[in-house]
């Protein structure tokens, strides 16, 4: 029987100023994180503006940032969302280095991913940020 949460599908907002970056996050994540989840539809965003923009509108469910994003990194990104916008989607924050995650704790995301970017990990972490936010642990999934 299908839940249905199953059948929503679910909005990932990535950014990174890379391509390349981009890319790897999105093939990483997949479009079905999880079998319990609503496929996945990602958006691309190369700077601020869209992703300000993106959070803004309440289209979101969960954003993806890079942490060495240029020219403003994804760290200072999600510490300003989480500050700024009332219903803000749940945050997960990719860096470059395993001991950069304790930035995360400044960046008030609700999680991080190391790269190089293990797709198991990276489906699971996605999966696990969606469940809480569903679930009311975390800012509430957004419906735009």
């Amino acid at each position: 029987m299908n839940s249905p949460v199953a059948r929503e599908a679910l909005t990932v907002l990535v950014l990174s100023h890379r391509t390349e970056v981009r890319e790897a996050i999105v093939n990483a994540v997949g479009r079905r994180p999880a079998p319990d989840l609503g496929r996945v539809t990602f958006l691309e965003a190369s700077g601020i503006a869209e992703v300000l923009a993106a959070a803004d509108a309440g289209s979101v469910d969960l954003a993806i940032l890079d942490g060495e994003a240029q020219p403003t990194g994804g760290m200072g990104i999600s510490r300003q969302l989480k500050n700024e916008i009332t219903d803000c989607p749940p945050i997960v924050v990719t860096v470059r280095r395993r001991d950069d995650r304790w930035l995360a704790t400044w960046s008030q995301a609700d999680a991080v991913l190391v790269h190089p970017l293990d797709p198991i990990a990276a489906a699971e972490v996605v999966a696990d940020v969606l469940r809480r936010a569903q679930a009311g642990e975390l800012p509430a999934v957004s419906r735009g």
